[in-house]
């Protein structure tokens, strides 16, 4: 006797719940104060599927994304835009990055200069390279127009000169 089509329905039924458990659980990200500004959806969209080698997840917060199981990196659009400031800043693709290393933990924080909404990124750079999160990461950030730059000290201020 011929198989109907409809008893393959419970095989196919258990065959997606089997693929569906296999998935990564869904990561938790605080969404950033800003989140539902409209151009963290420019970003958002523009997001790599890999960054640094590390696939991109599921998150549970407006305008947050993650990579990598567990997670490696960590975005979220809307953040407090950062102001003056000494902490280092490292131009990477026409991008300005804020970077603060943890005094606690392993956890850099990169954070977008001179655009409105900014945006900060959360990864060990002992698990993946700085260069290439921000590289992976500078398309989708450029979304958002840069307004200001990061300028050092000797930018700003007119040292003496020796002689």
């Amino acid at each position: 006797m011929p198989l109907k089509p409809r008893s393959f329905m419970p095989v196919a039924a258990l065959l997606l719940a089997a693929s569906l458990s296999a998935c990564s659980p869904i990561v938790d990200v605080d969404a950033a104060p800003d989140a539902v500004n409209p151009a963290c959806a420019s970003v958002m969209i523009a997001l790599p599927e890999q960054v640094a080698g590390n696939e991109l997840r599921e998150t549970n917060s407006q305008a947050t994304a993650a990579w990598g199981d567990p997670s490696q990196v960590v975005l979220r659009c809307g953040v407090q835009i950062p102001g003056p400031t000494t902490d280092a800043c490292a131009s990477v693709n026409d991008v300005d990055w804020i970077i603060q290393e943890s005094t606690e933990n392993d956890i850099w924080t990169a954070t977008t200069y001179g655009r409105d909404p900014a945006v900060e990124v959360l990864f060990d750079p002992n698990q993946v390279a700085s260069s290439t999160v921000l590289v992976d990461l500078g398309g989708a950030v450029s979304q958002v127009e840069q307004t200001e730059q990061c300028l050092s000290l000797n930018d700003t201020v007119d040292l003496p000169s020796e002689g």
